[in-house]
Order: C-alpha cells, then structure tokens, then sequence
C-alpha cells in the first residue's frame, strides 16, 4: 500500500520536473531569438559601419550596386500596407466576436468559429494567388494595373481577420458576469450592453489584438510580393504600386554579395526592430489589464 507521503512527494517530484521542463524550453526559445537577433545584426554590421544610419533615409533611391541604400519607400510602404491591413480587419473582426459572441445561435456560432480557423491555416501563397487573380484584376479597372497597397491591405486584411476575431471572442468571454447581469437588471438592451458594458471591459484585450495583427501584417511576405507590385517608389494613391521591406528581401537576397547582401540584413534587422517594438507594447497593454 502506498503511503500518502510517498504519494505526496511523487506529485511534488513531478510538479518540479515539470516546472524545470518548462523552465528550459523557455530559455531555449528565449535563446533563438536573441541568436537570431546577434545574427542579424552582425551580418548588418559592414554596411552599418561605413554608411550612417540617416543615409538609410536619406539616400536618393535604392541601388546597393551604386551605393545608394535609400529603405525609406520600402518603410513607407510597409507601414501603409500593414496599417491598411489593420483598420480594414479589426473593426470586422470585432464586429464578428460581436455577434458570435451575442447574437448568433450557437450552431451559427460553432460553424463560424470553424470557418475562422480554416482562414487561419490556409498558407499565404494561397490568399497572394487569389489576389492576384480575382482582386487584382478588379482594382485594375480603377487603375491599371491593380497591384497596389490597397491590394496589398485587401489581402492582408483577410489573412489577420482570425487573430482579431479569436483575441475579441477570448476578450469577451472574460468580461464579468456581474457586469453583464447589472445591465440586465438596468433594463439595458442587449446592444446597448455590448456597446457600453462589454466593449470598455474588453478595451486592452481588443488593443492587444489588433497590435498582434499589426506584427502579423508588418511581417507577412509572400502575399504582398505577389499583388503590391514591387515598385520602390514612395506611393501617392492608395491605388500606387510600392514594395515593402519583406519583399525586398525575397526578392533580392538570391544574387545579392557584400554591401548589397549587409543592406538587406539591415532591412531585417529594421524589421526585427519594429516587431519587438509591437510585442512590447503588446506588452505594456497585458500588463496594465493585470494590475487594474
């Protein structure tokens, strides 16, 4: 017969190794970031340490073989794609959580909840061919051509709706019951409660979705190499070709060599940059929702 010490100190045993396990893969995880980050930055360094960073700006255009290093419509034109991407499907994807959460019957709901999740997984190439030959073509009567940063946003929108849809439904799920219940007791309809009640509670969890949506976008490749047009140029019109920073990358790595080659790293490490600007914030967001 097993003692209840003996059983104690078996589940106390485990618990630790447990513990110690997940210990370690944090610490592993934590490890290939900053690696990544070292190595970035270390293929950045030749070009960083012959050419000031505000040239990076300022230069007349991008041409590495003539040593003009300009990222700035490349920069410009991530941030209108991703920025596009996020006012386009966040107010949908909160809109969405709304009625899956509130309105729907609950077969409705369980079969949206599954349709959102097949967005999820379908690969990039996938929404950048769709774009490519269904939204392209009809931005093209607007404009010739099509590829565009509103093609661009389009597609984007559609591939980081889920994020914003699962954060919204997780953030409303987490609103007070009591909260919900005073309202009832207010005689407040049920909209009225969503809009006053439900979405102030949930205020820092919808922020944080949308700020995962925006790393999401800002990091995306394929999609927006495919229907943005890849032009470096700095775009005037929504309906203007540009190419973002991840696109460059893609595009140019296979033959670049030197400078060139520590140009594009630098356009990563920008990247880099602006992503753990975003998990930060991200960040500060979770944390003030724990300490109010």
């Amino acid at each position: 017969m097993i003692s209840w010490r003996s059983s104690t100190s078996s589940r106390w045993g485990s618990d630790a190794l447990l513990l110690w396990g997940l210990r370690g893969t944090a610490l592993v995880s934590t490890a290939v970031v900053v690696l990544i980050a070292l190595f970035v930055a270390r293929e950045s360094f030749p070009l960083l340490h012959t050419v000031a960073p505000l040239r990076l700006l300022t230069d007349g255009s991008w041409n590495p073989l003539e040593g003009a290093y300009n990222l700035a419509p490349m920069l410009v034109g991530t941030l209108l794609v991703s920025a596009g991407a996020v006012l386009i499907s966040a107010p949908l994807g909160i809109a969405s959580a709304i009625f899956c959460h509130f309105y729907a019957p609950p077969l409705i709901a369980r079969g949206y909840r599954v349709i959102i999740e097949l967005l999820a997984g379908i690969p990039s190439v996938v929404y950048g061919l769709w774009g490519l030959v269904v939204i392209v073509p009809l931005l093209g009567q607007i404009r010739p051509l099509g590829t565009s940063v509103l093609a661009g946003s389009l597609i984007l929108a559609l591939m980081i709706l889920p994020t914003m849809v699962v954060v919204a439904d997780a953030s409303f799920a987490r609103v007070p019951r009591e909260y919900l219940q005073a309202a009832a007791s207010l005689g407040l309809s049920k909209w009225t409660t969503v809009r006053s009640v439900v979405i102030p509670a949930a205020r820092r969890g919808l922020i944080t979705g949308a700020l995962l949506q925006t790393g999401r976008a800002v990091g995306e490749t394929m999609a927006v190499l495919m229907v943005c047009g890849n032009v470096v140029q700095m775009p005037a019109r929504l309906t203007d070709p540009v190419r973002t920073l991840t696109a460059n990358i893609a595009l140019e790595m296979a033959y670049a060599m030197g400078d060139h080659r520590a140009a594009l790293f630098t356009s990563g490490l920008v990247l880099f940059l602006m992503i753990f600007a975003i998990v930060a914030c991200a960040e500060l967001v979770n944390r003030e929702r724990s300490n109010a």
